[in-house]
């Protein structure tokens, strides 16, 4: 198993950023603030964008208990960790934290493992096992669905790799982690989805229906800055990782020789460095600071992957800055073509780079881009989630 080419992410992994988090207003979050909750995660390594929805429960919910698989407090933000955190026995493996990935037949049971105390409302966020968790009877279960297991049901190439032993000897364990991940389905009593693509995925692997609550972007943090020329540059912030697709940007860029910035790390990272001509400059890994400061000075946005949501596109458009996508996945629900940005529809370096070409053609208004990022507010998300909480509890016998 290729444990570092796929994972579920919503925004690239800044762990160390001294962005604050997003503050839930007060008067949307009152009720659920009332709520004895019980959070449930499925790991805590990092603060990709999966992290950043739980940091802000973590904010609302101020006194919830954490359950997950794994817990490395030097990974995770202060307002995660303060938190009472209930690891899974997986904790107790030497050198679990960077091989963890590994241990995937487990997390089932890990998951199960965990004792989960009875509560007003458990919410699960999750994109593997975490909705699998046992709740006591008569406690309500809402999960924050990223998505259902990508690796099990959409791309196991990506976690599984080529070799044809390897696939071969994985089919048994997707068919039992396929059975088990739609069977621990039934555990939850509502499913919240990230976007209508993965609410879409939902009802295809678990014949369920889900409500759609957008991940919030920081707006407050994720500002333009009339000030900042732009235009010296295009812009990708991604993990370098086969499914992120940065190979079909290099690829056009050298074409174009238009300069393009690429910030994030990855295991790709030395075949991209290979394949990319002068123009093209890897930045490595950098502060929210830093990467607010490229979006506000960039003149695009480029991202070539699908994604089930993606914050970097709302990143970008809160800065006022336009977006560059492949027309695939949750782009299709948050960069408005033609207003905010553009996007291309074969997933190649030609079709992007015809998509740059007519983009720098056209002019771009910051106020509507940024306006349009604005929709998807802390507020929205706590005033959906509110909604959803309440029909989960009531919906219970």
């Amino acid at each position: 198993m290729n444990g570092n080419r796929h994972q579920h992410s919503l925004a690239p992994d800044r762990t160390g950023s001294s962005a604050p988090p997003p503050r839930p207003s007060l008067s949307v979050a009152e009720d659920l603030r009332r709520m004895q909750a019980v959070l449930v995660h499925d790991w805590l390594t990092g603060m990709r964008g999966g992290e950043r929805v739980l940091e802000l429960l973590c904010e609302v919910f101020a006194d919830a208990p954490i359950y997950t698989l794994i817990h490395n407090p030097a990974a995770v933000s202060e307002t995660i960790n303060r938190h009472p955190i209930f690891p899974s026995f997986l904790q107790r493996v030497p050198g679990i934290f960077t091989r963890y990935r590994l241990f995937l037949p487990l997390f089932p049971v890990a998951a199960e493992s965990l004792s989960i105390p009875p509560a007003d409302i458990v919410i699960s966020t999750s994109h593997c096992v975490a909705k699998g968790v046992r709740v006591p009877r008569g406690t309500p279960h809402l999960c924050y669905c990223f998505t259902p297991m990508r690796y099990v049901w959409v791309f196991p190439r990506d976690y599984f790799g080529s070799n044809p032993l390897v696939r071969a000897a994985s089919v048994p364990l997707l068919r039992y982690l396929r059975s088990w991940d739609l069977r621990s389905s039934n555990r939850v009593d509502l499913f919240v989805a990230i976007s209508q693509h993965v609410q879409r995925r939902i009802e295809v692997c678990y014949h369920r229906p889900a409500r759609v609550v957008y991940p919030p972007v920081n707006l407050d943090f994720f500002t333009p800055d009339p000030r900042v020329a732009r235009g010296e540059f295009d812009l990708i912030v991604s993990a370098l990782v086969p499914y992120k697709r940065i190979d079909i940007a290099i690829k056009a860029y050298n074409q174009l020789r238009f300069p393009l910035r690429i910030v994030g790390t990855g295991t790709e990272y030395r075949k991209l460095k290979t394949l990319a001509a002068s123009n093209i400059e890897f930045l490595g890994q950098l502060p929210d600071e830093d990467v607010r400061n490229l979006y506000r000075r960039a003149r695009f946005v480029i991202f070539p992957g699908e994604e089930d949501f993606g914050l970097v596109p709302l990143e970008a458009q809160a800065c006022g800055t336009p977006v560059i996508a492949f027309d695939r996945g949750g782009v299709q629900e948050t960069v408005v073509a033609g207003r905010t940005g553009y996007l291309f529809d074969s997933q190649n370096p030609q079709s992007l780079a015809a998509a740059v070409e007519r983009a720098a053609a056209q002019e771009w208004d910051p106020a509507v881009i940024r306006k349009n990022a604005e929709k998807f507010s802390v507020n929205a998300f706590l005033d959906g989630l509110t909604h959803c909480v309440t029909q989960c509890i009531q919906s219970r016998p």
